[in-house]
Order: structure tokens, then C-alpha cells, then sequence
């Protein structure tokens, strides 16, 4: 009897932890709270998040993070992050949170969960006018004479990869350098998250041109945060919900306008 007993108690108490949340779960935004600083991972793209002439950070992001630190009470800690290391650098506890205009992707959700969307954006194609003039978007570009420039273990590389397979990809740290090489002439297009791809012809009007002026393969941006913090999740989506309309003006700002140019350095 006393043996059942015990194991009836065993039985209880197993599924009581397994029906509680985690002490990580509970815990992630009074952590953040406690400590007093809320660490954003983030990768430096156009205009998502870009080095201003005092050598500080601006951009879409940048405003969302600041935003989001001073309603939750606490400083911004800014942790720029290569961004093919960006996931694993969250894993490992580096930061709390990637606010840095990832797209959500089943292959990402598989490592890390994400927040509702707060952004949302596609792909645009610039292309070099000495190389690519003759070409028809997109059927003369999957051709093995053709090089595609992107940043690496972003979206537009896997969608380069899965459209274009006879393309030869080039992959590049900083996405300037890969942009310097398709106006040098040393490959023949960069395919970028809008609106950096239009961006760059308006800058460079001599050298580059919209190969398509259509936006494509669309996606939406979440916030990422580390698996196992559902509560978290829901502290960010809560805060998305109500700052919608903030959210929606400073897309505009970012992507409709050039308003903010005289911020960044002549690229």
C-alpha cells in the first residue's frame, strides 16, 4: 500500500513540473528587469540598423529597441553581431533578444522562437548596367555565366540558391563590399531586402539599375528569443499589439523616404 502510495506521489509531482513553466521561463523579462538593461542582438543593414557620422547606430531598429527599452524601465545595451553567427550568439546567452529585421522562417523557427511580426518587407534586385542591361529578369539570370551578390545566411542567399541554381552566389560579411563588387562590374547583381536595392541605384545611377521593379518573395520580420520562454514571447507581443501605430511611422520613415540620409555616411 505504502509502495503504491508512493508512487501515485511520484506520479503527481512529475506531472505538476512538467505542467509548470521553466524557471527561465519565468524568469527571462525580471531578469532583464533586474539587471536593468535590455541586450539587443543586432547585424548592421540598410536602413534597419546603419553606423551614423558620430560613429553611434541608427535606423529602423535602432528606434524600435529604444523604444522597447524605455517602456520596459531599462537601458539599452546595443550588441552588433555578424550576421551569420546572430542565432548561435542568441543560444548562447549573449543577448536577449534579435531585433534586426529577421525574416521568420521554418528552418530559423526551428532554433529559436519568434515574436508576431512588426515588420514586413521583400526582395528587390539591383544589377550592374555594363554587365546585365541585355539580360530578361529572371529567366536570363539562371545561367551559369551570371554571379548573384548577397549577405551571408540571409534570406535573399537561399533565395538565390533555390531560383537560380545554375548562378554562380557570392557571399559576403558586409553587405558594402558585396555592393562595391556588383558596381565594379565583378558581379552582376545584388539581390537585397528592400528598400536598400533601390536605394543603391538612386545613389549610383551611372553603374546600377532595377533589373525588376517589382518586390518579391515578401516576407515578415519577428523579433527572436531564445526557445523555451513563452512568457517573454508574450511580454514582446503584447508590446507589438499596442505600438502599432509607432511601428507604422517609422517603417515610413525608414523605407518610404531619404529623409534620414544626412545622418549616415555618403555610402
Amino acid at each position: 500500500m505504502l509502495t503504491r502510495a508512493l508512487g501515485v506521489a511520484a506520479l503527481a509531482l512529475a506531472t505538476l513540473v512538467t505542467s509548470q513553466p521553466s524557471i527561465a521561463q519565468d524568469n527571462m523579462v525580471d531578469s532583464i528587469k533586474k539587471r536593468g538593461s535590455l541586450r539587443v542582438g543586432f547585424a548592421t543593414f540598410v536602413p534597419w540598423a546603419m553606423r551614423d557620422k558620430q560613429g553611434g547606430f541608427v535606423g529602423f531598429e535602432i528606434d524600435v529597441a529604444t523604444k522597447f527599452a524605455k517602456d520596459m524601465g531599462v537601458t539599452l545595451d546595443l550588441q552588433p553581431t555578424a550576421w551569420d553567427a546572430i542565432i548561435p550568439t542568441l543560444i548562447a546567452g549573449k543577448f536577449d533578444v534579435i531585433i534586426g529585421g529577421m525574416t521568420v522562417t521554418p528552418a530559423r523557427k526551428e532554433q529559436i522562437d519568434f515574436t508576431d511580426p512588426y515588420s514586413n518587407s521583400g526582395l528587390g534586385v539591383s544589377a550592374n548596367k555594363q554587365l546585365a542591361s541585355k539580360l530578361k529578369w529572371p529567366e536570363d539570370y539562371n545561367s551559369t555565366s551570371v554571379t548573384f551578390a548577397c549577405r551571408r545566411g540571409s534570406t535573399p542567399c537561399a533565395y538565390i540558391e533555390k531560383t537560380f541554381p545554375k548562378a554562380t552566389l557570392r557571399q559576403f560579411d558586409d553587405q558594402g563590399i558585396g555592393y562595391q563588387e556588383v558596381i565594379n562590374g565583378n558581379a552582376h547583381a545584388w539581390i537585397g531586402s528592400e528598400p536598400l536595392p533601390t536605394f543603391k541605384v538612386v545613389e549610383n545611377p551611372d553603374k546600377l539599375f532595377k533589373a525588376n521593379s517589382e518586390l518579391f518573395e515578401g516576407g515578415f520580420e519577428g523579433m527572436g528569443i531564445e526557445k523555451g520562454n513563452p512568457q517573454a514571447v508574450k511580454f514582446f507581443n503584447d508590446w507589438i499589439a499596442k505600438n502599432q501605430a509607432f511601428l507604422k511611422e517609422r517603417h515610413t520613415y525608414w523605407f518610404k523616404s531619404r529623409d534620414w540620409a544626412s545622418l549616415v555616411p555618403a555610402s
